[in-house]
């Protein structure tokens, strides 16, 4: 008789007691990161969040289930326009259902279904590709190379032609997100069935294998209508991978995101737009040498240039600021600025209230100043893109020397 198991965890926060078997609790440490346990006294378990949402499935080595949801802190609405910017071509996400606003997997699937179905509605997309096959008549050009080393007859003949097919790399793509949003936990049964059904709207297209990379497809103006969906089909299918601690015999599957990376991807795109408006470029995880023998580097989240110089240096915090910067991160932003022999650098925290002014933090016996800011994620996309703007200007107008 199995004994399943559903955890609801918060991604950050003190955690919640239960009581957890051996199986259980060797299951969850199994993937690295999941989730933080600590034993109590009493016999349970405190459960706390790792900065990771989404929904995981477990299969204990005794064959019980364990439903893991990791809920964010943010609003679902403000998580998806985070994640709008996970790609180099940001897509503005539509507005979720009411019945699909407390969890993120089943709003992103409720999305793609809905972006889909708009996208299929204009019909299947059709492109050309190069096929090379023996047939046994003469298709395309002949492959003169591979003909001649025929010996016998000289049938089938080896040829080259361009088929017109919907087997081309962005119907792939969706149709593996298509695939994998109806299986994952968590998606409600409506979802799942009309996932299933624009699956069907695309006869002809080669599913990826387990483990097959994604193809890779260019943005163009005949794949224009495309593009939202496939920007979410490839967020739904790059979270799709759960990594385990080698040898662990543990099942797992499901949809997890890292939020600290989503807010560093997410302050990368806004904040190098919003600065090239000043003439300035940002540089992403640029390295520089810390010793003079080049012996150890740094690797900054932003590294500002104007002109090719280095004018200051931004790294990406996915906590909160509680009054003034962590010792360990100005010790970290004052090793950034050294290196690269600059006054100014900039800590970006991830606040879900609003009203924390920026801190400047100056470092005594030196002329560098770090200044700590707090984005409030739980702006409307507007007001969070103002404070961008407001931090571009900041960083911008930093002191050189």
């Amino acid at each position: 008789m199995t004994s399943d198991l559903t955890l609801t965890v918060q991604e950050t926060g003190r955690g919640t007691l239960h009581k957890l078997t051996g199986d259980q609790v060797a299951a969850l440490v199994a993937v690295p990161d999941l989730v933080r346990l600590s034993p109590t006294s009493s016999g349970l378990w405190t459960v706390r969040g790792n900065q990771r949402v989404g929904t995981v499935r477990l299969r204990t080595r005794s064959g019980d289930a364990i439903h893991l949801h990791l809920r964010p802190k943010l609003g679902i609405r403000d998580l998806l326009f985070l994640l709008s910017y996970s790609s180099t071509d940001p897509w503005r996400p539509e507005p979720v259902t009411a019945a699909t606003t407390d969890d993120l997997l089943p709003a992103l699937a409720d999305l793609l279904a809905r972006t889909a179905r708009r996208t299929l509605e204009s019909g299947v997309l059709h492109g050309y590709r190069e096929v090379e096959e023996d047939l046994p008549l003469i298709r395309g050009s002949i492959r003169a190379t591979a003909q001649l080393r025929r010996t016998g007859l000289p049938l089938p003949i080896s040829v080259r032609y361009d088929d017109h097919t919907p087997d081309i790399p962005e119907n792939r793509i969706l149709l593996a997100a298509l695939h994998l949003a109806a299986y994952l936990p968590g998606v409600p049964q409506p979802t799942r069935l009309t996932l299933r059904h624009l699956a069907d709207r695309l006869p002809g297209v080669r599913r990826l294998h387990p483990g097959e990379s994604l193809p890779v497809w260019t943005p163009t103006r005949l794949n224009a209508r495309y593009s939202q969906a496939l920007r979410l089909a490839e967020l739904l299918l790059t979270g799709r991978s759960i990594q385990q601690e080698g040898g662990a015999p543990i099942v797992a599957d499901g949809f997890l995101l890292d939020l600290p990376r989503v807010f560093e991807r997410f302050l990368t795109m806004t904040l190098s737009a919003a600065t090239a408006r000043h003439g300035i470029r940002c540089a992403p995880q640029d390295a520089h040498p810390l010793d003079k023998a080049g012996r150890t580097s740094v690797r900054p989240d932003l590294v500002l240039y104007r002109q090719g110089r280095p004018v200051s240096v931004v790294d990406a915090k996915y906590t909160s600021l509680e009054g003034k910067a962590s010792r360990e991160h100005l010790y970290q932003l004052l090793a950034y600025c050294t290196a690269l022999g600059i006054t100014h650098g900039h800590l970006v925290y991830a606040a879900t209230t609003p009203g924390t002014a920026p801190i400047d933090h100056v470092i005594r016996r030196s002329s560098v100043t770090i200044t700590a800011h707090a984005l409030n994620l739980n702006e409307p996309p507007a007001g969070l893109l103002a404070q961008i703007d407001a931090l571009a200007v900041r960083t911008a107008t930093a002191p050189e020397e």
